[in-house]
């Protein structure tokens, strides 16, 4: 096998002919003595001449194209049980591991399962009414499943990165998803994919069990020795893999109230700005539009404000800007695509770095920017006239401080609410927003407009609570409590999460193992 990377034209990146024309010159090789596949994807619009920088795999001769064989899992029904707290990518991804690994994984999901889910979304976005329980948020496949589902990591350092994309695959996503420098399955059919993993765990003797929310920690002698849930069912479990994701709350307050250790951790808040499609396509691709050779182009921003970081985060090209509260009593913002990314905008989160020593008393109060967050969550909320309705401005207006007297149409489906953001948002937030983007007008010409316009807050970007956790996974406290993923401050995004689920069970097998 031969490895071969070039750049081409998009137009010459959708032509297998040329492509193999082009393998052949590079190689010299004769063009009908090799079958090739695609190994790596990627957009240079740095100039004007756009150009796809291609990697390819190449097999000559009577070599086979091997097939990915990246999941193997075991007959568990037998198997020694391990309780996973939560049904997002990382306790899907733990329990499949487990079943590798000949452990029976029993889990637990507060929300319903991704069908019945559907018809809470719908009662959000078209009457504004947020079940506490099933939402953006909670529910089977966690917030990725239907707000993005974006498998960009930049952790390589976290894990296997390709067998985490290689699980999508075997569960039902396009081998796309292998080659693409920014892999993406869609909200639309990522909830398929996780269906399937469900019904393998169960299939080799794991348990789903849904609307089992966990409500208290038995301990005794510094170990777990079980769980309630409901605040009705107590269960013997001496391991206990606490994904619960970074918008559990009521975890935290337990984790707090029982004593646990817990910390502060940094996090960014902010807001989530929409641009028309087309305007983006405009800035990044030097005046052309997408076509049947580009995508809906995307960006990344960054910069600094009075020593602190603003940046874009989860942009969600041709997107979805979503309601994604947990509680009624807040208004919270987050993005997503379908899979074709054709929805006529573009959306992505521009937030400010937020540290504990922001806030006094940090030093003995772990939950400083928890506080911080609900609290700018519910200032928005009051804002909206104590709705679902996002406060919305126009970006030129919030940087000229001006309410803005008219909205532009907006994917936000249950409302905007117009009002000057710089009287709502923290003047810590606000103040660092408005210079950065001025910054990211210089940057991207025809980026700051009155055509975009700003819902906030964008507030749920990582989790503002560390669980701590040793070298063995297992909390520093508790013996058989492993603080897992996004909810413990130790990924971000889908991949990652899946991937600490993962390193989380083998760290309780090897632990196993050694006695």
């Amino acid at each position: 096998m031969d490895s071969i990377n070039f750049q081409v034209t998009p137009e010459e990146a959708k032509d297998e002919v040329f492509l193999r024309s082009r393998i052949s010159k590079e190689l010299r090789i004769p063009s009908d003595s090799f079958k090739y596949r695609w190994k790596r994807r990627s957009i240079d619009a740095r100039k004007r001449q756009i150009k796809i920088n291609c990697s390819f795999e190449v097999f000559q001769n009577d070599e086979e194209i091997p097939s990915p064989a990246s999941f193997f899992p075991k007959d568990v029904h037998e198997g020694e049980s391990v309780a996973i707290i939560g049904a997002g990518p990382a306790g899907l991804f733990a329990g499949l591991r487990a079943l590798e690994l000949g452990l029976k994984p029993i889990i637990f999901e507060r929300g319903k399962d991704v069908r019945s889910r559907r018809r809470d979304l719908a009662t959000l976005n078209k009457e504004g009414i947020v079940n506490p329980e099933s939402n953006y948020c909670f529910g089977e496949g966690g917030a990725g499943t239907y707000s993005d589902g974006k498998l960009y990591t930049r952790s390589k350092k976290r894990g296997d990165v390709k067998k985490a994309l290689e699980w999508f695959v075997e569960f039902g996503a396009t081998d796309e998803i292998l080659v693409d420098a920014h892999p993406h399955i869609g909200t639309n059919k990522l909830p398929q994919i996780i269906v399937a993993m469900r019904e393998k765990i169960i299939e080799f003797g794991g348990e789903v069990h849904f609307e089992s929310k966990l409500t208290d920690l038995i301990i005794k002698d510094s170990r777990i020795a079980g769980f309630e849930i409901n605040n009705e069912t107590t269960l013997d479990f001496e391991h206990v893999i606490l994904a619960t994701g970074h918008s559990a709350r009521d975890i935290f307050a337990l984790l707090h109230r029982k004593g646990i250790q817990i910390n502060a951790k940094p996090f960014a808040l902010g807001v989530r700005i929409e641009h028309p499609q087309s305007q983006i396509d405009k800035i990044q691709y030097h005046g052309r539009l997408n076509d049947d050779f580009l995508p809906p182009a995307s960006y990344s921003l960054v910069t600094q404000v009075d020593g602190r970081g603003v940046y874009s985060f989860c942009m969600c090209p041709g997107g979805i800007v979503a309601p994604c509260a947990t509680e009624q009593e807040e208004v919270v913002t987050n993005g997503w695509s379908p899979s074709k990314r054709n929805n006529p905008y573009s959306n992505s989160g521009i937030v400010v770095a937020v540290y504990p020593d922001d806030f006094k008393g940090h030093e003995s109060n772990p939950l400083v920017c928890l506080d911080f967050q609900k609290k700018v969550e519910r200032a928005c909320w009051e804002a909206a006239g104590k709705t679902q309705h996002v406060p919305a401005q126009r970006m030129k207006d919030f940087v000229d401080r001006k309410v803005s007297k008219t909205l532009p149409k907006s994917s936000y489906q249950p409302g905007l609410t117009s009002v000057d953001l710089n009287t709502v948002l923290p003047a810590m937030i606000a103040d660092r927003l408005r210079v950065a983007f001025k910054d990211f007008g210089q940057k991207m010409r025809g980026y700051l407009t009155n055509d975009a316009i700003l819902h906030a807050p964008e507030s749920r970007t990582s989790s503002p609570i560390q669980i701590p956790r040793g070298k063995d996974f297992q909390h520093p406290e508790i013996q058989g409590l492993y603080p897992c993923a996004e909810g413990a401050g130790f990924a971000g995004g889908i991949i990652s999460a899946g991937i600490d689920g993962m390193k989380c069970v083998d760290a309780f097998h090897n632990l196993k193992a050694e006695k």
